[in-house]
């Protein structure tokens, strides 16, 4: 299948291209490279445009013979989205919009789109569910949520099939040691602990030890990078025109932020230093998936569940590109 990756050269993208390639799929990644790394998806067919320029895109689609879309292209911070709300909304929702109609008008009628765990806000209880209340706290969620709806009304308009991954938090690199996650800024919780025995940070900060947790600090589901570019590919096959199906994709059990910097600790072999800094407005005590339905409908499993391996994953991508891809972030 020719499939189209929309921001493929990203984190995420990149690992799910390489996947898509391996098990057979043409990926053809099509990338604005604002964000992403050319270097990332070295040997595959590339496009470099923004999914704002629909000719481009419609262009993409009709040359390649595209039969699906995975659509990763999106600004991710939510922190930021809070003060800059017009880029959150038109980057993440405003294009989207652009994208489905460039499907529909060139006949692709399958995408998945990277969703994400921010859709639900607090969460009434936890596990979180698919079924759960939908209510996000910061404009990164809705922006997530309003292209959800969207494809609601284009499933049921015109026909076309998705299914949205609602992600954790997603960590570790390839095993190969050759992509993995390289932000500019980073604010990523693993890659800023890794910072500290990489000589590049002297300590890391706990934003609040008060939580109603075991030992005080905020859990959290961690997904391996490579589990998250497999359940892409299931996805794919999954679709089913005129249907929108949700999944999310988390490991079902949740670490806390001092769990996290002991694992790392114990990777490294380096002592890191933590500070207790005050809470962040927002972080909820405990945000952990139930991916059941993944599990059941998509035959899904982890093959990374242990937080250990995803460290150690993540720490040989970090120390032998510790400024990212050429040295440049």
């Amino acid at each position: 299948m020719n499939v189209l990756l929309t921001g493929g050269a990203g984190y995420i993208g990149s690992h799910v291209a390489r996947a898509l390639k391996g098990a057979g799929h043409t990926p053809v990644v099509y990338d604005s490279l604002v964000k992403g790394h050319a270097e990332a998806v070295r040997g595959l067919k590339f496009v470099q445009a923004d999914v704002s320029d629909g000719a481009a895109l419609r262009q993409a689609m009709t040359e390649n013979q595209i039969e699906a879309v995975i659509h990763f292209a999106a600004f991710i911070e939510a922190g930021e989205s809070v003060g800059m709300p017009d880029k959150y909304f038109h980057n993440n929702t405003v294009i989207g919009l652009t994208l489905l109609d460039a499907m529909r008008d060139c006949g692709v009628k399958k995408m998945v789109f990277s969703s994400t765990a921010a859709v639900y806000g607090k969460p009434d209880r936890v596990p979180i569910e698919e079924t759960d209340r939908l209510a996000p706290i910061n404009p990164y969620g809705a922006s997530k949520l309003c292209v959800e709806y969207m494809m609601q009304a284009y499933a049921t308009a015109y026909g076309l099939g998705f299914v949205a991954l609602r992600y954790f938090n997603v960590v570790g690199a390839h095993p190969a040691g050759d992509i993995g996650e390289a932000h500019n800024p980073e604010t990523h919780l693993i890659p800023l602990v890794l910072q500290v025995p990489l000589g590049q940070r002297k300590e890391i900060k706990i934003f609040g030890d008060d939580y109603d947790t075991p030992d005080g600090t905020c859990i959290r589901d961690y997904i391996h990078v490579c589990d998250l570019a497999d359940a892409h590919i299931l996805a794919v096959g999954a679709i089913e025109p005129g249907r929108v199906k949700v999944y999310n994709l988390g490991n079902g059990e949740g670490f806390s932020v001092r769990q996290v910097i002991e694992t790392c600790c114990e990777v490294t072999d380096f002592d890191i230093p933590a500070r207790v800094a005050p809470r962040r407005p927002g972080d909820p005590d405990r945000l952990v998936a139930s991916s059941t339905r993944a599990v059941n409908e998509l035959s899904w499993q982890p093959k990374f569940p242990y937080l250990k391996e995803i460290v150690a994953h993540a720490w040989q991508w970090h120390r032998n590109h510790p400024h990212g891809y050429g040295g440049a972030q």
